[in-house]
């Protein structure tokens, strides 16, 4: 008899939804209309439904798109169908929020359902450089919701900040991190902006409105490590600082984002909602990146899957393999294997002693992982380790 497997522990929520489409954004979003919202919720309970049998998450987040967009009505009718589907109580759920759109009644709300992370969309507390990115909120919002959430009694909240933003300057970026450290949240990420196709501020660099200045993103990123580490972050991934609130050194703090940790180390999660990418059981699936499209497929009691692929057992590897090395901690040798099946200093020995020759990576007797300056590169160094 084959044992029976174990169900996924992590999942992943996509809400489409945006009062209004931010100027460096490609991920799949929407304006919101309220008759779309409440199919799309009805769509989501159904697509809950059909793969709950499934699922006992440790790990939720909602993201987006602005969760936080739905009001109070759309949220109970999730939320009350999680409980009833036993999808609750996970030991870290996370809710994606805009500044300008979390009240005291929402925050309280989800915090009763069992939500215990926020992760909040400041990305500047400048306001030119708001209304560059085309934010809707103000730098006095972010304080506010930020009081408000910890009157929910919400103990872990994310802060999310970008850097190298067209006219962002180095007095200005070291403003940003001081008051963002000011108001002591557990956990801080920070990207630095990437010009996609089919986003405005792409078609602005392409009209020549600016220029993009590497060696500045190169010193507010290392602005960015100093700071963050002197006010009591610990780096744990290129983008990611979190708080140790337990006093245990160990590679990974304790309010890490345990829900990205899975995705980095590989590990199985749902993805639903429009454009939501899932991995269960060896199978990577898409859903549509049409809203009206995902609906109508679960009102016909169907999955709203567009794309599902089973990699190769090499190829996912060398995904894995590439995810991990985002961290700061790389990749156990031994943990690696046992989680694909390959040793990374036999499948990978030209790449790795590469990255080691440029000063990039570092390889010790169990373990191989970028180095500081590594980090910096970690996308190419991704494309080496990537197998078709």
């Amino acid at each position: 008899m084959l044992p029976l497997a174990m169900p996924t522990e992590s999942l992943y929520i996509h809400v489409p939804f945006c009062a209004k489409k931010c100027a460096y954004c490609a991920f799949y979003s929407e304006a919101s209309s309220g008759e779309l919202v409440n199919r799309y919720v009805d769509a989501l309970i159904r697509e809950m439904e059909l793969v709950a049998s499934d699922l006992k998450p440790r790990t939720i987040f909602f993201g987006g798109g602005t969760p936080s967009l739905l009001n109070l009505s759309q949220w109970e009718r999730i939320l009350n169908s999680m409980h009833r589907l036993h999808l609750t109580g996970a030991e870290e759920w996370t809710v994606e929020c805009n500044p300008a759109t979390v009240s005291l009644d929402k925050a309280k709300l989800l915090r009763s359902a069992g939500v215990n992370r926020i992760s909040m969309g400041v990305q500047s507390f400048d306001p030119s450089l708001l209304d560059r990115l085309g934010r809707i909120h103000s730098r006095e919002m972010v304080f506010k919701s930020y009081d408000t959430l910890r009157a929910a009694g919400f103990e872990n909240i994310n802060i999310d900040l970008m850097f190298a933003i067209p006219g962002q300057t180095m007095e200005i970026w070291k403003n940003t991190l001081a008051e963002a450290t000011a108001l002591g949240s557990e956990h801080l990420s920070s990207y630095e902006v990437i010009y996609e196709e089919d986003t405005q501020l792409y078609e602005q660099l392409q009209a020549g409105q600016f220029a993009v200045d590497e060696d500045m993103a190169c010193a507010m990123y290392e602005e960015l490590l100093t700071h963050v580490t002197a006010n009591g972050f610990q780096q744990y991934e290129i983008a990611n600082f979190a708080r140790n609130r337990s006093g245990v050194t160990g590679e990974i703090p304790d309010r890490a984002c345990r829900h990205n940790v899975n995705y980095w180390r590989g590990g199985s999660f749902y993805g639903l909602g429009p454009s939501a990418a899932g991995y269960v059981a060896g199978v990577r699936t898409k859903n549509w990146s049409n809203t009206i499209l995902y609906c109508e497929q679960l009102e016909k009691g169907l999955r709203a899957i567009e794309s599902s692929e089973n990699l190769a057992p090499l190829a996912r590897a060398g995904e894995l393999a590439a995810f991990g090395l985002r961290m700061n901690a790389g990749w156990p040798l031994v943990e690696f294997k046992q989680r694909t099946g390959f040793d990374l200093q036999g499948e990978w020995t030209a790449e790795m002693n590469q990255m080691i020759k440029l000063g990039y990576a570092k390889l010790d007797a169990d373990r191989f992982q970028l180095t500081g300056q590594g980090l910096r590169y970690a996308d190419w160094a991704a494309e080496l380790f990537l197998r078709s």
